[in-house]
């Protein structure tokens, strides 16, 4: 769909201006700006610039999302806190919280901080990496409007809930598993629906029971009325093993919602009972485990490189050139984007040209004008 190179700076300029335009503060909104961009950086352009204007703009200006963040601390320990984020920018909030986990695992080893009230935060994978760069394990998940059927279901009763894990390690880049427990996601519909693909086989199941196929944004307009739902990890049934996935849905689910007293399931959908659209009220969970309280970090990325290279150098099957471990494909791809920019499609370039119009942001000219 005609994609043209944006230079980082300019994007990263115009996101945070544009951020600042809708209200955001400025040190929060080069926060939002950053998660926003990691994904672009990881290839992962369902939650990048897909995202920009109707996740995050459109919501501050339908008052469901606030672009002030009223970070408050409800309850906190040593090595726990309960945080409500009052319906804020949740890349700040997960940005603030897991930093609090963080400092309370390296006087303590171990922190976690559970979240209620917020937004959505963004690619999860953003707040592990900040743990492993500063030496610790990064646990994090989130809950999400309600898309997903459970194992024997058709009814969307909870979120792609992704469970994600970063580890350090003594490589270029640290081991980072960030993905949906579900078989696919939300953004990735919407971007197949920007993109012209159509739904791939068995990611969504009907209220009959069989799988829907066919144009991406007719089945994304079923998810949203409830006509069809998202299948987990191993899909439709038992055979494939679809209750793994939906057990670790589950967890992130119960996580999410359980120590916060927070919303889960159907009370996630964004509407009152009138069908007006509300605030999402999501909540999330972030862990960090100090490695120096165990046998140092040193000795922990020497020691988790050492297995991943292990398994790297595995017998591979015959038309596979190299096996891979997480996050070595997203470090991948920043090396092959670092120099030039993020690859932006028609629809997004037309959003960010409206954006820059509506704020009368005049400086910036895009690439593909």
């Amino acid at each position: 769909m005609g994609k043209v190179v944006c230079p980082w700076g300019l994007l990263t300029d115009f996101v945070t201006d544009a951020f600042i335009g809708y209200g955001i503060p400025e040190e929060d909104a080069k926060i939002c700006t950053d998660v926003l961009l990691e994904s672009d950086r990881r290839g992962i352009e369902s939650h990048g610039c897909n995202r920009f204007k109707p996740i995050y703009l459109d919501r501050i200006k339908a008052g469901i999302q606030q672009p002030i963040t009223n970070f408050e601390i409800i309850k906190e320990t040593p090595c726990t806190a309960v945080v409500d984020g009052h319906d804020g920018m949740g890349q700040v909030i997960g940005y603030k919280s897991m930093q609090m986990a963080i400092d309370k695992a390296k006087q303590y080893g171990l922190g976690m901080v559970a979240v209620r009230n917020s937004c959505h935060y963004g690619i999860a994978g953003y707040y592990a990496t900040m743990a492993t760069k500063q030496g610790c394990i990064g646990m994090t998940g989130t809950n999400a409007r309600p898309s997903v059927a459970p194992t024997f279901g058709v009814e969307g009763m909870f979120g792609t809930n992704p469970l994600t894990v970063g580890i350090p390690t003594d490589e270029e880049f640290d081991f980072v598993i960030d993905c949906a427990t579900s078989i696919t996601q939300n953004g990735k519909i919407e971007y197949y629906e920007r993109i012209g693909e159509d739904v791939h086989p068995g990611t969504i199941i009907g209220l009959d029971g069989k799988e829907v196929s066919g144009d991406s944004g007719e089945a994304l307009k079923k998810i949203r009325s409830g006509e069809a739902a998202l299948t987990t990890l191993g899909g439709i049934g038992e055979a494939l093993g679809g209750y793994k996935g939906y057990g670790y849905a589950m967890i992130i689910e119960l996580l999410s919602a359980a120590l916060q007293d927070g919303a889960y399931g159907k009370d996630l959908d964004g509407k009152d009972e009138n069908g007006n659209i509300r605030p999402y009220h999501l909540g999330h969970f972030f862990i960090a485990i100090d490695t120096e309280h165990f046998l140092g970090e040193e000795e922990t990325r020497k020691k988790a490189g050492e297995i991943l290279r292990t398994i790297r150098a595995s017998k591979k099957a015959p038309d596979q050139d190299r096996i891979y471990t997480a996050g070595e494909k997203e470090y991948l791809i920043w090396q092959e984007r670092k120099d030039s920019g993020v690859p932006i499609n028609e629809s997004v370039q037309a959003e960010m040209n409206a954006v820059r119009d509506e704020l009368g942001l005049t400086q910036y000219k895009f690439p593909w004008e």
